[in-house]
């Protein structure tokens, strides 16, 4: 039975598969991430605190600097599924190994950057005279990984393309042991300290980037496809992941500015922004796979030159969003009472989060159209777009957010300008989506 001549219901139903087969795994590999930095400062942070503050601050640079690349895993999906979709696997696999290649030259130049500066750059952050000397010893040794960490992300690109999001979660997983026993092993057994902690990631992630070239290598074999570097392919990938590093460096701006608002409201309001943050990014991880499958379905549709799969896809993925976004709202509203006591005893604190958690609450169905709606267009190619539309909530971000201190409302009020910020990019998203222009269909863009 063809798409066309499919019932709604049957239409529904095989896209509700598709949806469940690829944003399962996907979740699981996303949780996985953070719970790496979660083990790391678990085992630092029996050393002493000025390691575990100097962990820190290392692995917020390295996280920031993982982030901002995360466009090698989003573009690649998405020129991936294209080429996929429109029959071609060996073009899939070679445009895949472009992104990677990309991601090894990427990595080495990061490398380049912060072995020398790696002092400047955490005096820069702030560290403490007791703290630094341990941040800068991770930052070093973890910079070394870099490397495999941007190739793992082009990797899982392939995969996902490939409509494959299995693997990464068993890379994850895989990953996530190793790392742990690592770490127990050279921090204590090894008595290397902090030092034994980085060596530990690092080796972990570079099992973990061998894993995944070891699939893409067998598959570039099997289906024909040349592993050797293509300067043409290579700046082709670069040019594609342009405008969404400049959509999440404007994300970063927003999250940044949020942060250094709730600075300025005082101690219990930036302690209060900090607990919303991390729910409201963990939230963001269940809306994320959902948006991924929606990278890997749309450019398969369009690859296919199947405009009307696409927007039935797009539809019913919306559908998702909205849905998952209410029992998500729902969610925090009941577990606001048990949540909370796990971060912190403060009154104060408890206080300015409360209220701020029920606005959190009331915007996730608005997040779950956002980050489905932008899957699709990151898998319709549509980047430039994507670019322009962040940058516009930016504009429009910025000056409602720094005027809170100044008309009050405190914390309560700057999550209402981050919902704010959600409702714009949720407008400018759906009206792309109404639009039909980034229906374009073909192997390539």
């Amino acid at each position: 039975m063809t798409q066309a001549s499919a019932t709604p219901k049957a239409t529904r139903r095989q896209h509700d598969r598709e949806i469940v087969a690829l944003a399962v795994p996907a979740f699981g590999a996303l949780v996985a991430e953070p719970l790496f930095v979660m083990v790391d400062s678990a085992i630092v942070g029996h050393l002493g605190t000025a390691q575990l503050a100097g962990l820190g601050i290392a692995s917020a640079l390295l996280t920031t600097a993982v982030s901002v690349f995360v466009f090698l895993a989003y573009a690649t999906t998405a020129a991936v599924a294209r080429r996929m979709g429109a029959g071609d696997l060996q073009a899939a696999i070679r445009q895949g190994m472009d992104g990677i290649w990309l991601a090894l030259l990427l990595g080495a130049a990061v490398i380049a950057v912060v072995l020398p500066t790696a002092p400047s750059i955490v005096e820069l952050f702030g560290a403490s005279d007791t703290a630094a000397p341990y941040a800068t010893t991770y930052l070093r040794i973890s910079a070394l990984g870099i490397p495999a960490m941007l190739v793992v992300l082009a990797a899982t690109g392939v995969l996902r393309g490939l409509q494959d999001t299995k693997t990464p979660l068993y890379v994850a997983i895989a990953g996530f042991v190793a790392n742990a026993v690592l770490n127990v092993g050279l921090v204590y057994g090894a008595d290397l300290g902090i030092a034994g902690s980085a060596w530990g990631t690092v080796i972990a992630q570079c099992g973990m980037a061998a894993a995944y070239l070891v699939v893409v290598v067998r598959g570039a074999r099997r289906h024909g496809a040349s592993l050797r570097p293509d300067a043409l392919g290579i700046r082709a990938s670069a040019q594609a992941g342009v405008p969404l590093l400049v959509r999440t460096l404007s994300l970063r701006a927003i999250l940044m500015i949020a942060t250094a608002v709730a600075a300025r409201l005082g101690d219990a309001d930036i302690a209060a922004h900090q607990i919303i943050l991390s729910l409201w990014s963990l939230l963001a991880f269940a809306l994320d796979a959902i948006a991924i499958a929606g990278q890997a379905i749309i450019g398969r549709y369009l690859g296919a030159d199947d405009t009307d799969g696409a927007r039935q896809a797009c539809r019913r993925m919306v559908e998702w969003g909205i849905a998952v976004g209410v029992a998500l709202g729902l969610l925090v509203i009941l577990s606001r009472p048990l949540f909370l006591p796990l971060f912190t005893g403060d009154s104060a604190v408890k206080d300015a989060a409360l209220p701020a958690l029920v606005i959190v609450a009331l915007s996730q169905p608005i997040c779950g159209v956002v980050f489905v709606l932008d899957g699709v267009l990151m898998g319709a190619g549509d980047g430039p777009y994507l670019a322009k539309a962040m940058i516009l909530t930016l504009v429009v971000f910025a000056p409602v957010a720094l005027l809170v201190p100044t008309l009050g409302g405190g914390l309560t009020a700057l999550w209402a300008a981050m919902t704010l910020m959600m409702t714009v990019r949720m407008l400018t998203l759906w009206l792309r989506s109404r639009s039909g222009h980034w229906l374009v269909t073909g192997a390539t863009r």
